[in-house]
């Protein structure tokens, strides 16, 4: 629908070369951001299509009422006068269904924009101010797909400090962030702790409206430019971004969430323990990482790291529970895969060290 959402974001299209897995891992592990890089964004092959299609129809409903969850806790911290700020790219979709359910359920047309938020660099201030100068008596709510390692949960938290240290405060502005699923216990809204895939991870800029990763880099991004973005028309025979959205909604009206549920929800009693961290921590001592930026923990970073970068092992819990296709795309690449005591997450995927390669 064309009310969905409105991205801020610059179009750089013609401005960018994309370079290869490789190409950019070396790139990146020699210190260039991964921002000012583009990946060869591919048709989608059989491969993640099957993914994609299996996990949407194993986790559809469980999906869908994460997002209800998601959504009504956002309504009774925020209220309904809340305007829902997504973090491009995989924050978009979940963004459109928290609009899409409050709209089903309460007949509220919230307001929904997608902005960038990178790692290292921090939001895009740009549109932070077109939103508060837009919607100045609105509360903000930024709203991502699941956490990993709690990265840009942090990331976030410091942007926002750091907008109100140059701008001044915001009483409509607040750095929590909600997500649909947050096995790393990283933040106090959320619709799910459970670490599961939620089906958009499988996918690139065809589940997430034909557009790249957001882009920061000061020969096209000018002072007062949104943070840039490409945008895949080759692609749009291949877009399913609408019929993903589309069949989550229609889940909606098979469930019904407890008021009781949502009436015991309190934010401020609501415990973020970082529980995922010790995960990381032991990781990065048992197999000598040489930073924690190679350790992508969860079943969705498992599958990104698969899917589009040099994954070196991938490690699974005692008691993983739907990781079929993780361990198949492991066979098919010959990454060995290992059993490890995890506590937060069901596996996760170690990024392969390019050094002295």
């Amino acid at each position: 629908m064309e009310d969905d959402v409105i991205f801020l974001l610059k179009d750089i299209s013609e401005k960018v070369v994309e370079k290869s897995n490789i190409e950019r891992e070396r790139a990146i592990q020699s210190g260039t951001h991964y921002s000012e890089m583009l990946p060869i964004e591919y048709s989608p092959s059989e491969k993640y299509l099957e993914i994609f299609h299996s996990s949407l129809k194993q986790f559809s409903t469980k999906l869908a009422i994460a997002v209800a969850l998601t959504a009504e806790k956002i309504l009774k911290i925020k209220g309904e006068n809340t305007v829902i700020v997504s973090l491009a790219r995989a924050g978009t979709p979940a963004g459109v269904l928290i609009k899409r359910y409050v709209k089903y359920k309460y007949s509220l047309n919230l307001n929904h924009y997608s902005i960038s938020i990178i790692r290292g660099k921090g939001i895009d201030e740009n549109a932070v101010k077109y939103i508060l100068k837009k919607h100045p008596n609105s509360c903000i709510q930024f709203v991502d797909g699941w956490t990993g390692k709690g990265a840009i949960t942090k990331e976030l938290t410091e942007a926002v400090c750091e907008f109100k240290t140059k701008y001044g405060e915001y009483a409509n502005l607040h750095s929590d962030l909600a997500v649909l699923a947050d096995p790393g216990h990283t933040v106090k809204i959320y619709g799910t702790r459970e670490d599961f895939l939620i089906p958009n991870a499988c996918l690139n800029s065809t589940i997430s409206g034909l557009l790249s990763r957001t882009v920061h880099r000061m020969d096209i991004i000018n002072k007062n430019d949104f943070h840039g973005v490409k945008y895949y028309k080759e692609l749009e025979k291949e877009d399913l971004s609408n019929y993903y959205i589309d069949i989550i909604e229609k889940e909606f009206s098979n469930f019904d969430i407890e008021r009781n549920v949502i009436e015991k929800f309190d934010f401020d009693k609501e415990v973020v323990d970082w529980e995922g961290m010790k995960d990381i921590k032991n990781i990065e001592r048992d197999f000598d990482i040489e930073s924690i930026h190679f350790i992508k923990p969860g079943i969705g970073e498992t599958t990104r790291v698969l899917l589009r970068r040099i994954p070196w092992k991938i490690l699974v819990a005692k008691n993983a529970k739907n990781i079929d296709h993780v361990l198949q795309l492991a066979k098919e690449k010959g990454i060995p895969v290992e059993e490890y005591p995890l506590n937060a997450y069901y596996c996760c995927g170690i990024v392969k060290s390019l050094k002295g390669e």
